[in-house]
């Protein structure tokens, strides 16, 4: 069989060819590698560079190889945070003819980490906790899609930094099934399966002296269930309220909202005798901010940051002499939004040298120099200027936070 390439995207296979397709990966040469952190694996996993790309690349049999390219395919399509598909590269053959396995290739998620290569820094029971909380989130957004993972593991998730906190990715789908819907003694047990592959891999760090000596793996372990319980109540329970005291159902979806969750549907049921409404939030969708700044400015964002952003473009508008809600003379909030991206937003995250940035994106950027004027502007006790900001953020704060990205971080 020839060697064949399936790609998402036309410039990809242009790409990939110049790759060492002939070896087995486990014999690529160093100068295609990337050295990045990499979580255990049953497979052989290689980071490389094609174009101006790196890229993940996982030696596998066929039939899962496309199995999973679709997977993750149908888990973009529907906004759930994993890695990006480019390929499967299948008919390999070495230098002498013989069969090689086929590879999925994808997209390696630029300022990330594997969680497991976070827990192998001694890091700080506090931060682990953040880290729990994002990987919770990610588990209730999978099984409101319907997605049954069969594999959650340090190994198989990578995490970001979002406006000071984390979002968590999945990496690997080749043990997970989608469906319409899924019971609840699947979720259970996908989530029984993350709580056993957890405590595991805690273990493994502890009897290599990497773990915090204050954490207990099996407890921490029992924890992601706990997280993910409260959440999941939050967001799928039944609610039964007086009737008329419609404010309540308003009240309930603006704490989904703030959550981070969006109700697309709902379902409404009035008692028989009239005293009670029972509200059920039907369809559930994640990413609230992130669509609400999407839809406003363009700016595609973590959700974290997107709640911080849509917070300062607020603040902003108020500012402006054209902003007059409700007023149909006054200007509409995706014009003035355009305009503090072009005139606050840009200019500001510009003002830091792309050099100095390290693997922070700009709405981090922005982030951390929205802190950054909080901060001197407390100690001053009037507002600072972006200019002032941003040299003291270079100056004095850049350099510690280029680092915060690193596995030897533990700051919190």
């Amino acid at each position: 069989m020839a060697l064949q390439i399936s790609a998402t995207n036309p410039e990809h296979p242009a790409l990939l060819l110049e790759l060492p397709w002939h070896l087995p990966l486990e014999q690529w040469p160093e100068e295609v590698l990337v050295p990045l952190p990499r979580g255990i694996s049953r497979h052989v996993v290689r980071y490389a560079r094609a174009g101006d790309e790196v890229i993940a690349v996982k030696e596998l049999a066929e039939r899962p190889a496309l199995r999973e390219y679709e997977l993750l395919r149908d888990l973009d399509r529907i906004g759930i945070p994993s890695v990006d598909p480019l390929a499967v590269v299948t008919g390999r053959t070495d230098s002498a003819g013989g069969p090689l396995e086929s590879v999925l290739v994808t997209r390696h998620l630029g300022g990330s980490q594997p969680y497991r290569s976070m827990f192998e820094t001694t890091m700080r029971p506090a931060t682990m906790h953040r880290l729990m909380d994002a990987l919770a989130v990610l588990l209730v957004r999978l099984h409101l899609a319907g997605f049954a993972w069969g594999d959650c593991s340090l190994s198989n998730t990578l995490f970001r930094r979002d406006a000071g906190a984390y979002a968590a990715y999945l990496v690997d789908a080749e043990t997970g099934d989608l469906h319409p819907q899924l019971s609840t003694g699947q979720r259970e047990y996908d989530l029984d399966l993350a709580r056993v592959n957890i405590s595991g891999e805690l273990l493994d760090l502890e009897a290599s002296g990497a773990l915090h000596p204050s954490v207990d793996p099996i407890e921490f372990g029992t924890e992601i269930c706990a997280r993910y319980q409260s959440l999941w109540q939050e967001l799928t329970r039944t609610s039964v309220y007086p009737a008329g005291k419609y404010h309540y159902i308003e009240r309930r979806i603006r704490r989904l909202n703030d959550l981070g969750f969006d109700v697309a549907e709902m379902q409404i049921e009035h008692a028989t005798n009239g005293d009670t409404v029972t509200f059920v939030p039907k369809v559930v969708d994640a990413g609230h901010h992130q669509r609400q700044l999407l839809r406003l400015t363009g700016l595609d964002t973590e959700e974290n940051q997107a709640r911080r952003l849509l917070n300062d473009l607020e603040s902003w508008m108020a500012t402006q002499d054209d902003y007059a809600p409700g007023d149909p003379l006054g200007a509409r909030p995706e014009v003035l939004a355009h305009r503090w991206v072009r005139d606050v937003f840009r200019p500001t995250v510009r003002a830091v040298p792309l050099e100095l940035r390290g693997s922070m994106d700009p709405a981090e950027i922005y982030h951390e120099l929205l802190e950054h004027r909080w901060y001197l502007s407390e100690r001053a006790q009037h507002d600072i200027g972006w200019d002032t900001v941003v040299e003291d953020y270079i100056r004095n704060i850049l350099p510690t936070a280029r680092e915060t990205l690193q596995p030897t971080d533990s700051s919190d």
